[in-house]
């Protein structure tokens, strides 16, 4: 049954107030009109001030006498979130951009591109076109850092963007653009510091490749060098030609011939996965190892449950998802940008069972 045009447009208003904002593509498909009927109705209702069109999606004006005085971060601001994966760290980075967005009256839409570096600029454009205001970026440079002009799309975007748990070196064009990030070198120090209070003297570290690595690296070898810790060299990346035969064999070694007390594994996923193949070659958790995890994604969930240094998640898509509606507002009122922002947010460490209560001398 076809509605009324008085009838559609107060459907229209439900739909909006409901939801905040809603693509006009989305719209015309929910309530069986064309686009072109559906932009009529929506131009109607803004000039009326009940709705505000922007770049392709209606929302709710908030305050609708006076629209025009509205911050766009205050209500109705499409952002674009373009992450490698939903999984891991980034299921709660996504929660936190999109609550602080939805806070603001604001909508979060999602671009997902598979560690595949040519997808950024690829999900950016369409996002953009789609209505997106601003956006939150975390590419998907393998290193964490740009090479050969993986950058030149993101400084070249035509709105405000963020970059997210990612950086770019300094010269870098993207140096100049706002970023939040976990400390991740810190995480390691807090790690390493641990351990060494427990009286381990010699560790090691096993990380994977991919874009933390270099930093969490980073961070051990400072924090062990301050702490006059010796390190087990040789540790390869812990999932090895993809599987964790290397990893577990360098570990048993470690331990049974060169007095290895304790590790550092990024991820926790890993870390989970190595301790039943440790106790297969007669190694206990923590009895013969400590581990210590890196992320805090399901290391409570662990049969030994692990500690774990744990990045603030959550704080970085919120606190991301905040810089950029910031940056809109600016733009959108023509006021003169504030300083870019390098945010550095600093993690926890969450002990639990798998380091022990004893020393690494008691242990032994």
């Amino acid at each position: 049954m076809r509605l009324h045009v008085d009838q559609r447009h107060e459907r229209v208003l439900e739909l909006v107030r409901e939801r905040g904002s809603i693509r006009v593509a989305e719209l015309a498909a929910e309530l069986g009109v064309s686009a072109v009927t559906l932009r009529r109705d929506v131009e109607a209702l803004a000039a009326q001030g009940r709705v505000q069109r922007l770049h392709g999606a209606v929302v709710w004006p908030g305050d609708a006498a006076a629209p025009e005085r509205r911050p766009p971060s205050a209500g109705g601001a499409v952002i674009g979130m373009i992450v490698p994966t939903t999984v891991s760290i980034f299921a709660d980075i996504v929660r936190g951009a999109r609550e602080a967005v939805g806070a603001q009256g604001g909508r979060l839409v999602l671009g997902v591109t598979g560690y595949v570096d040519t997808e950024d600029s690829v999900q950016a454009r369409h996002l953009v076109a789609g209505g997106a205001q601003g956006l939150l970026v975390a590419p998907s440079w393998f290193g964490g850092v740009p090479e050969a002009g993986q950058e030149k799309w993101l400084v070249e975007c035509p709105v405000p963007t963020v970059l997210v748990e990612r950086s770019a070196p300094p010269g870098n064009p993207a140096a100049d653009l706002d970023r939040v990030r976990t400390d991740r070198a810190h995480g390691a120090v807090l790690a390493v510091g641990h351990l060494a209070a427990l009286g381990h003297r010699r560790i090691t570290a096993l990380l994977q490749e991919g874009p933390h690595a270099a930093r969490i690296s980073a961070g051990f070898q400072a924090a062990v060098r301050a702490r006059g810790v010796d390190v087990d060299q040789g540790a390869p990346s812990v999932r090895e030609h993809g599987d964790y035969d290397a990893g577990v064999d360098y570990l048993v070694r470690a331990v049974r011939e060169r007095g290895v007390t304790a590790a550092l594994v990024h991820s926790d996923e890993d870390a989970i996965v190595l301790v039943p193949r440790l106790r297969a070659h007669g190694l206990r958790v923590p009895g013969d190892l400590a581990l210590i995890a890196y992320d805090d994604q399901v290391a409570a969930l662990a049969d030994v449950p692990l500690t774990a240094v744990a990045p603030p998640t959550h704080s970085v898509g919120e606190l991301a998802a905040g810089l950029v509606l910031q940056r809109l507002a600016e733009k959108t009122a023509g006021r003169r940008p504030g300083p870019r922002q390098h945010l550095d947010l600093l993690p926890e460490l969450r002990i639990r069972s798998s380091c022990g209560g004893r020393t690494a001398t008691e242990a032994s």
